[in-house]
């Protein structure tokens, strides 16, 4: 599912308190650069950016007007997805709206009174008015204050597989290694607070350090017993683009089967090879998409391991029943879920989207893209969603999800909404 990769939105500790204190000097250098990153984003540069003031408080006045172009049984289910994830969070918690603070309770409160109200089946003209009388409204400032978002697409892609290597399926998916460790900073100082854990390894003189990039990995005789595959397959390439998606189907030689789920990475900058491949002139920027990177992955065998191991950030799985599942371990649903940085943009929450879609009828190629607009829940996150300017919407499976999130790349508004402090639905 996004780097597109999908990834939980939980941060243990995994127990490893010793070796952080050990190295909190190191990790104090490590979150200064990551600090750069992070506060790089939506606003101009003299002001930075944070889950404070990448949303604002929109005036009635200037609220879209809110069309969803489906019918709500899809929604419907997005809305009962997040409701399980607020039932199992205190209702204490503190959620931020830009710089405005809720509880769980509240959030829970909107997305009830919003299924509620579906249920009537109303018109535009009602689903306005409600909204207004009812719900506060957050516009995302976008990236450079433009009040835009770049929305891409993501999907479930199906590829063969085996449980067993052979000479056809040689390829392993690995689980999460053993020797993997999460280290949370923000156990330590809440300066650190919304930054993701770093993932690391203990090396042999007891000392924590980054976890293996992906040519290192790929390098590592018998990385196997570190992490035991649960399936193979036959392309690199497969692998790949199932990293890039976060979860997958696998059909099995042996017959049936399996979903294969993030659960980890290795904690490495993502790098996007489109844009390598873009800038060493090899495909037109007009022409990138996703079908377009793997084909000239096909045609050029031997600068694959090359231009892939461009990408040093590597993705762990799991098997999993049912799915796919989003960052809250929530099942996802078609056209209603996306994902955004978590750094934020406040999870499980009701959101609103104005952007294009490709048509149907014109694939291949996507020549035509429709005006779109409708009401998603914020269910996922992604290792290349980052910043308040990016968005990536779940297309669900087949071939049509396939070529739509493989083409996307459109401009777009996007909206978050909470019930009003004296709405006379709390």
């Amino acid at each position: 599912m996004p780097y597109k990769t999908k990834s939980s939105c939980s941060s243990a500790s995994n127990g490893y308190n010793p070796i952080i204190i050990r190295f909190s000097l190191i990790f104090l250098i490590v979150f200064s650069a990551v600090g750069i990153l992070f506060f790089k984003g939506c606003v101009p540069s003299e002001k930075p950016v944070s889950r404070y003031n990448c949303l604002k408080k929109t005036n009635i006045a200037d609220f879209p007007v809110f069309h969803d172009q489906l019918d709500f049984a899809g929604l419907k289910n997005a809305l009962e997805q997040s409701l399980l994830y607020f039932n199992k969070i205190p209702e204490t918690k503190k959620i931020n709206f830009g710089k405005d603070i809720f509880t769980a309770s509240r959030v829970k409160k909107s997305l009830h009174s919003f299924l509620l109200f579906l249920k009537e089946n109303p018109s535009q003209d009602e689903t306005n008015r409600f909204i207004r009388k009812n719900y506060s409204v957050y516009r995302c400032v976008g990236k450079n204050n433009s009040n835009k978002v770049l929305f891409t697409g993501y999907y479930e892609p199906q590829f063969s597989g085996s449980l067993v290597k052979n000479d056809e399926y040689i390829y392993p998916l690995y689980s999460k290694p053993d020797d993997l460790v999460s280290i949370n900073l923000s156990l330590f100082s809440d300066r650190f607070a919304g930054i993701p854990p770093l993932k690391a390894r203990i090396n042999k003189k007891n000392h924590a350090v980054p976890y293996f990039s992906r040519k290192e990995i790929n390098n590592i005789n018998n990385f196997r017993k570190r992490a035991a595959p649960i399936a193979w397959l036959k392309s690199p390439i497969d692998r790949f683009f199932l990293e890039i998606q976060g979860s997958g189907k696998i059909m099995l030689k042996q017959g049936g089967f399996l979903r294969a789920h993030y659960i980890t990475s290795n904690g490495r900058r993502y790098r996007s090879i489109g844009r390598y491949l873009i800038n060493k002139k090899e495909i037109a920027k007009k022409d990138m998409s996703m079908q377009a990177i793997r084909l000239w992955l096909d045609k050029h065998p031997k600068r694959l391991r090359k231009v892939l191991n461009y990408n040093p950030s590597f993705v762990f799985f799991k098997r999993e029943k049912g799915g796919p599942f989003g960052c809250l371990g929530v099942a996802i649903t078609p056209m209603r879920s996306i994902a955004t940085d978590r750094s934020f943009f406040p999870k499980g929450t009701l959101c609103f989207i104005e952007t294009r879609v490709p048509l149907k009828k014109d694939r291949p190629p996507p020549e035509k893209w429709d005006n779109y607009s409708g009401f998603v829940l914020n269910q996922d996150t992604g290792g290349a969603i980052k910043g308040p300017g990016r968005a990536d919407l779940f297309y669900g499976n087949g071939a049509y999800a396939e070529f739509a999130a493989g083409h996307m790349n459109q401009p777009g508004r996007l909206y978050f909404l909470i019930l009003k402090d004296k709405s006379p639905l709390l």
